[in-house]
């Protein structure tokens, strides 16, 4: 940390931080997920603020940084908008910690003076769960707020987040523009890609590092590396609360044959569990889950498209004499018939692209005969993947984290939010108590990774 940046605590300047609470005492972390080593004394204190804040991941990761380098972190303001996140900031960080609402409303000469700004800002529009939009994205142009307040403000440093998607977005143009506007302000700008899961933390997470300091190039090569398992996340007193889904799955399957697994009619493959696999709708035969297995695949050809004379699209459903030429059977009609009976399979004409006032959608092409086709989609089940302990957990998203599930001894059950905290490194001392399930998971679900914030904001601070 520069001089001008790290201020040295005077004998009669230690009373000022007296009410201070150790950040020991309120972050203890998760063992071996972080590594965090209580302060023994306070040397020099930085301020900072935390903008578009979620649930503090940011702040968490900082606050650690700063305490195992014997500085007091001190936020001096916040931000954000979504009512649940501000009220897991102020569970975790003080009931007195006001968060501002939106940044583009606050004068930026009201804000305090700060030594560092946090911003995770928001990453739909570089996302590949968005729409890509970019700057042409309102939330996109955020990103122009944190040039203003780091114009007007002129910290020492920044830390900035958000998905990998940014660097290619508009094939790097995005990225391109948005260091140039910050070596501009005359800081010295890194950014790099980082994963998680190199981290400690027992999921891939890939996201965009971008840093700033006025006198310092921060290198964002070289961390030490160490690696966590599922298998170490897990609340073994967890209670397992049967459901009809999860007692097929263990009417059907051992514990470690469903490690991995994710359940979903939609892409066949080895390390999916489909409804049929379970006879979730009802009793399947040999023959009808060879049938589902092959149709599965040959959906998804574009020779069937062309057949038809329709565009294309991902899940077409196919006629009796389309599904003949691949799985031939002297009563397929039958075993089609009954699957659609049972919910398997639904009978209907396939969509084609129609355009409407420069909207374009797909309507049913009442033209083209109907054909059977697999009904359910990669959400519809209330269990969407079982992770495997010994490994790590793909990169989850929001929509997807409140359906993740473990399989253990006792049987399948949902991830408790704790196991959600600690897929991201939190430390166990982060509650989100106050929260119900569906919100606690949304928030984790877009989470920033601690973990990953303090090893960049120790060189940051240094």
């Amino acid at each position: 940390m520069s001089a001008s940046s790290k201020i040295k605590l005077r004998a009669n300047e230690a009373d000022l931080f007296a009410d201070v609470v150790p950040i020991e005492s309120r972050l203890k972390p998760v063992t071996a997920i972080t590594s965090f080593v209580p302060a023994k004394k306070v040397t020099s204190v930085c301020t900072f603020i935390d903008l578009f804040s979620g649930m503090g991941g940011t702040r968490v990761g900082f606050e650690l940084a700063c305490a195992e380098s014997n500085v007091a972190a001190r936020c001096v303001f916040s931000s954000d908008i979504k009512a649940h996140a501000i009220a897991a900031y102020q569970y975790n960080f003080g009931h007195a910690e006001k968060v501002h609402g939106d940044i583009t409303a606050i004068p930026v000469d009201s804000l305090p003076n700060f030594d560092y700004l946090l911003a995770g800002f928001p990453c739909q529009p570089f996302s590949a769960a968005g729409k890509r939009k970019g700057f042409l994205d309102e939330r996109g142009g955020l990103f122009f707020a944190i040039l203003s307040i780091l114009r007007q403000k002129k910290p020492q440093g920044f830390l900035l987040e958000n998905v990998e998607g940014l660097a290619t977005h508009d094939k790097g143009q995005t990225l391109q523009h948005i260091l140039v506007e910050l070596e501009k302000l005359g800081y010295q700008v890194t950014w790099k890609i980082l994963d998680a899961a190199e981290f400690g933390v027992p999921q891939q997470r890939r996201r965009i590092y971008i840093t700033g300091h006025l006198k310092n190039k921060i290198e964002l090569d070289n961390f030490a590396t160490h690696r966590a398992s599922v298998a170490q996340i897990v609340e073994h007193d967890a209670p397992v609360v049967q459901t009809k889904l999860t007692k097929l799955l263990a009417e059907k399957f051992k514990p470690e044959q469903m490690y991995g697994k994710a359940i979903k009619d939609k892409r066949g493959g080895g390390n999916n569990i489909h409804s049929w696999d379970l006879e979730l709708k009802g009793a399947v035969t040999e023959a009808q889950r060879e049938l589902l297995t092959l149709l599965l695949k040959q959906r998804r050809y574009k020779k069937w498209a062309a057949q038809k004379g329709i565009t294309w699209m991902d899940g077409m459903p196919l006629t009796l004499d389309e599904i003949s030429t691949f799985f031939q059977h002297p009563a397929l009609k039958n075993l089609l018939d009954d699957l659609t009976d049972k919910g398997y399979l639904t009978f209907e004409h396939p969509r084609e692209l129609v355009s409407k006032n420069g909207i374009t959608s797909r309507e049913a092409a009442l033209h083209v005969p109907k054909g059977y086709n697999i009904v359910a989609g990669k959400l519809s089940f209330p269990i969407a993947k079982i992770l495997d302990p010994k490994g790590i957990a793909p990169t989850l998203v929001a929509t997807e984290y409140g359906k993740i599930a473990l399989s253990l001894e006792a049987g399948v059950r949902k991830l408790t939010v704790r196991e959600g905290l600690r897929l991201s490194g939190y430390p166990e001392s982060y509650k989100l108590d106050n929260l119900s399930y569906r919100d606690a998971f949304d928030l984790i679900g877009n989470t920033v990774m601690p973990p990953v914030i303090k090893a960049i904001a120790k060189r940051l601070i240094a």
